[in-house]
């Protein structure tokens, strides 16, 4: 009489995992970035009443993480969009009133071990400007068809956004192609 799934696979069901998720606001807007390197089977759902959905596969043995985030306040679904890069997938969530949150999630509880700020993006309440976008780092959201882009499952692992981290190195490559062509152009001795 044994155990009819291995222990590895009941561990893994039994156990959740929830990706590193960083976020920062302004005025108008919330910006959540879900840290997980090479997602596959990527699903994002967002609702008018403020719960996001998530989840995916990633890792060699292509782990399944989900996450639910009930956000502080609802949300404008129709003017919210996501960006599924290599590493992470970020979202700019718009609020459907503005006005700073006191927090990200709604409720009393403590927030989760995987739910941290993200000083990179954040801004005081008092620097805040309406409109004052910040540097999304070269992210192009036109790319995408549905700007809403978050109530059809995207996000199926075809790549989307898989782009936007080489763009240093393509600068840097082309940097290196115009100083070989200009040594082959200058007079040797």
């Amino acid at each position: 009489m044994g155990i009819p799934y291995p222990i590895g696979l009941l561990l893994q069901v039994l156990i959740n995992r929830h990706p590193e998720v960083k976020w920062a606001q302004r005025d108008d807007k919330v910006y959540v970035t879900i840290q997980l390197a090479d997602a596959k089977n990527v699903a994002v759902n967002l609702e008018p009443d403020g719960v996001l959905n998530f989840s995916a596969t990633a890792g060699p043995d292509n782990a399944p993480y989900e996450l639910k985030l009930d956000l502080y306040e609802k949300v404008n679904v129709e003017d919210s969009k996501i960006n599924i890069g290599v590493r992470s997938i970020f979202c700019v969530v718009q609020k459907s009133e503005l006005g700073w949150w006191k927090k990200l999630l709604r409720g009393d509880a403590k927030a989760p071990h995987y739910l941290k700020v993200d000083w990179d993006k954040w801004v005081d309440e008092d620097d805040d400007e309406v409109g004052n976008d910040m540097d999304l780092g070269g992210m192009d959201f036109s790319k995408f068809g549905d700007p809403a882009g978050f109530g059809d499952g995207m996000g199926d692992g075809d790549g989307m956004g898989d782009d936007l981290d080489e763009s240093d190195d393509e600068g840097q490559e082309a940097e290196k192609a115009d100083a070989a062509a200009d040594k082959e152009q200058a007079p040797s001795a």
